[in-house]
């Protein structure tokens, strides 16, 4: 089985992944959160910062790139082939309403003519492999056959799939039915994305879809950044890796990021996902949230890895 780790706009950048990798390990592909490109044609100082080789090192790491104007996506294409980069992924994925406002993203779905003329364009221009990241939708589930046959017509490098329509955005359950079908047409190569978030929810997933051997983690990753090593190996995360883990993420985050609030932001959002692991540790989540000050976020942040045990 491979695992994947989803990419994360603003969460999972070269800081968390190098912190993921090296203190985890067992990810077989990083996808790098979405590139925007721009009526420039350049990538910005951030976006830069994360496909950089040298940020990079030690990992499969795969650009994706978020745009419905093939042009761009062919310009962006070249640039990250210039940096040693061999595949890229379109985003035909993402639910946020600003961007499938722009038809991006799942928006993009919504407009299987123009998609077709899309992929037409691109793979035959491209130089490099492609593979795609989708939903089945964004409105009915019936919608993914005639986007399947679309897929079909293009040699699509892999096809990750999450199951869900984009006006599900990440409610409900990921629909395996729809997945189960459209794997049996596929003519690529296909991975699955949705509601990992347990061993026990990859054993239930690998026991209804034993032909699938490609497995993208998301969410579950974030709320348990040892998943992957547990479904490997079966060590479950304990508090001495996840506490080595966070370290290095916020003293780079101290080093690369401006201003304390800067900081104490992105942390705040690690603990969005990671304080589910602890047992009755709400209080210490509710002063973190509050924290105004490096100083008192790291003092709560120690009582509470010495105070809680994890779930």
């Amino acid at each position: 089985m491979e695992l994947y780790f989803a990419p994360f706009e603003g969460i999972s950048g070269y800081v968390y992944r190098n912190a993921l990798n090296r203190h985890f390990g067992q990810i077989d592909k990083f996808f790098i959160p979405f590139i925007l490109p721009n009526q420039f044609g350049k990538l910005s100082y951030k976006e830069i910062n994360d496909i950089l080789p040298e940020h990079n090192e030690g990992m499969h790491a795969v650009p994706q790139i978020l745009t419905n104007v093939s042009e761009d996506f062919l310009c962006t294409a070249k640039i990250l082939e210039t940096y040693g980069y061999n595949e890229i992924n379109l985003n035909l994925g993402c639910p946020s309403r600003t961007v499938v406002t722009k038809g991006r993203g799942a928006g993009f779905l919504a407009n299987p003519e123009k998609l077709d003329r899309f992929l037409d364009d691109i793979f035959n221009r491209v130089t490099i492999n492609v593979s795609i990241k989708t939903r089945i939708g964004m409105y009915e589930a019936q919608e993914f056959e005639s986007i399947m046959n679309i897929f079909n017509q293009y040699p699509v490098s892999e096809l990750i799939i999450h199951p869900r329509l984009q006006k599900d955005m990440y409610k409900g359950t990921p629909d395996l039915e729809t997945f189960g079908t459209s794997i049996k047409k596929s003519k690529m190569s296909v991975c699955y994305n949705g509601d990992i978030f347990t061993k026990e929810d990859y054993e239930r997933f690998k026991e209804r879809f034993p032909e699938i051997n490609k497995i993208m983690l998301g969410r579950g990753m974030l709320t348990n950044p040892g998943l992957a090593r547990e479904i490997r190996t079966g060590i479950k995360t304990d508090r001495v890796i996840l506490k080595a883990f966070h370290d290095e993420i916020l003293e780079n985050y101290k080093e690369v990021l401006f201003g304390e609030k800067t900081v104490l932001f992105k942390m705040k959002e690690f603990w969005f996902y990671v304080g589910n692991l602890f047992l009755d540790a709400e209080k210490y989540i509710k002063k973190i949230r509050k924290a105004e000050k490096i100083g008192l976020y790291e003092s709560i942040v120690n009582q509470l890895f010495s105070d809680k045990e994890l779930i």
